[in-house]
C-alpha cells in the first residue's frame, strides 16, 4: 500500500511508532492497561517502579512476562524493561542482564521524586560504579529529572536537576546515553538539544497539550496532575517547539501512568495522566496545530529506535481525521480509570494497523 508522512486528505499513515517511557502497572491494573498501549506501539519503554520496584535482571524478566500476558490476543508487542536503580545496585547483575537481551536500559529515580520512588537513589555520587559499567558496555541511562530538596520550589525541581545533577553527570560521564526523560521546561529542551550526541529527551501529549493552569480550572483537577508538574505556558511552547523541530534529540514517550479513581480523586491524589487510550491522537493534534505534521513520524516512529539502536518498525499506523468523543470513564474488571481527554472530543482518531 501506498505510504504517507503526511496528511493525505482526512488519512495519515505513519510508520510504526514506539514508546519511549510508559507506566503499565502490575495485576489487575497492567491487564486493564496494556492492550492501550500495544494497539498503538510496537514496542514501549517499561517503568520500573513497581512495589516492589523491579531493581534486578531476574525480576526484569518475569515482569516481561506478565506484561505479555496482559497483551489482548492479536497484538503484536515487544516490552522494552528496565531497572530500577538504587543506592545498592549491582553492575554485575546490570551487565548480565544488559547482555542477555533482558534489560534495555536502567532508571534513575531521585528517593521521593514520584510514585513508588522512596527506594530511589539519595545521591548521584552512589551510583557512579554503576554508571561507570553503563558507559562502558553503552546501556541507556533514563532520568526523572527532579531534586527532591524541599527548598526549591515545584515549578523549579527540573532546572535546579540540571545544575545540581546532569550538567556534573555529563562532564563525568561525557559518553553514557542519557534520556532525560518527560522534560517539561524551556530549559530542559535548550539544555539537550545543545548537549551530545549521546543526550536526548522524551516528551508527552499532556505537556504540550497543557500548562499548569490546567490543575485548577474551575477548581482542583486531580486528573491534570502528574509529576514532573506542568508548567508555565512559555515552557509549554517551548516543548511543543522541540517536539516539532526536527530534531533527532526529542522522541515520543508518553509517560502514561493509570491510577485508579479513588486513588486520584482523594486527599492526596496520586500522580500521573493515563493518555494511552488517546496518545497518537494528541500529537496528531499538536503537530497538525504547528503546521508540523510531515514532522510528526520522525518524532514517533524514527528518532527514538535511531537513538537506543534499533531498527525501525516495519509496519504502519492510520490515523483518520474523525471526530470521536473520548470516553469520561474507562472500567475493566475493578479498575476504573480516567483518561487523558475524558469526555472531550478529537479531530484525529486512532484506525489500526494499516500493514
Amino acid at each position: 500500500m501506498p505510504v504517507y508522512s503526511a496528511s493525505q486528505g482526512d488519512i495519515l499513515v505513519l510508520r510504526q511508532p514506539d514508546d519511549w517511557h510508559v507506566h503499565l502497572r502490575d495485576g489487575g491494573m497492567l491487564h486493564a492497561v496494556a492492550g492501550h498501549t500495544a494497539r498503538q506501539f510496537a514496542r514501549a519503554i517499561i517503568m520500573p517502579n513497581l512495589a516492589p520496584p523491579v531493581t534486578t535482571a531476574s525480576a526484569a524478566d518475569a515482569y516481561r512476562a506478565r506484561i505479555l500476558a496482559a497483551v489482548p490476543e492479536g497484538l503484536s508487542f515487544e516490552p522494552l524493561m528496565t531497572l530500577y536503580l538504587t543506592d545498592n545496585s549491582d553492575p554485575d547483575d546490570i551487565e548480565a542482564g544488559f547482555a542477555d537481551g533482558i534489560v534495555t536500559a536502567c532508571k534513575l529515580y531521585p528517593a521521593h521524586a514520584t510514585t513508588n520512588s522512596a527506594q530511589g537513589v539519595t545521591n548521584i555520587n552512589a551510583i557512579y560504579p554503576v554508571l561507570e559499567r553503563m558507559q562502558r558496555i553503552g546501556m541507556p541511562l533514563l532520568i526523572h529529572g527532579e531534586v527532591t530538596d524541599p527548598d526549591v520550589d515545584v515549578f523549579d525541581r527540573e532546572k535546579v536537576f540540571i545544575d545540581r545533577v546532569m550538567q556534573p553527570a555529563m562532564r563525568d560521564f561525557p559518553t553514557l546515553k542519557v534520556v532525560f526523560e518527560h522534560i517539561t521546561t524551556a530549559e530542559a529542551a535548550d539544555f539537550v538539544e545543545s548537549g551530545p550526541p549521546n543526550l536526548a529527551a522524551t516528551i508527552t501529549p499532556h505537556h504540550l497539550q497543557i500548562n499548569r493552569n490546567a490543575m485548577f480550572a474551575g477548581g482542583i483537577r486531580p486528573h491534570a496532575y502528574c509529576l514532573p508538574v506542568a508548567k508555565r505556558e512559555r515552557h509549554r511552547l517551548a516543548l511543543r517547539k522541540a517536539a516539532t523541530s526536527g530534531s533527532p534529540k526529542f522522541f515520543l514517550g508518553t509517560d502514561s501512568a493509570p491510577h485508579e479513581v479513588s486513588a486520584k480523586e482523594s486527599s492526596c491524589g496520586c500522580a500521573g495522566i493515563f493518555n494511552a487510550p488517546v496518545a497518537m491522537e494528541s500529537y496528531a493534534t499538536v503537530f497538525e496545530e504547528e503546521n508540523a505534521l510531515d514532522r510528526l513520524e520522525g518524532f514517533a516512529s524514527e528518532h527514538g529506535p535511531d537513538f537506543y539502536g534499533r531498527p525501525r518498525n516495519e509496519r504502519w499506523i492510520r490515523l483518520v481525521k474523525q471526530d470521536w468523543a473520548v470516553p469520561a470513564l474507562l472500567e475493566t474488571g475493578n479498575q476504573r480509570i480516567v483518561p487523558y481527554h475524558a469526555g472531550a472530543t478529537l479531530k484525529w482518531r486512532f484506525d489500526g494497523i494499516a500493514g
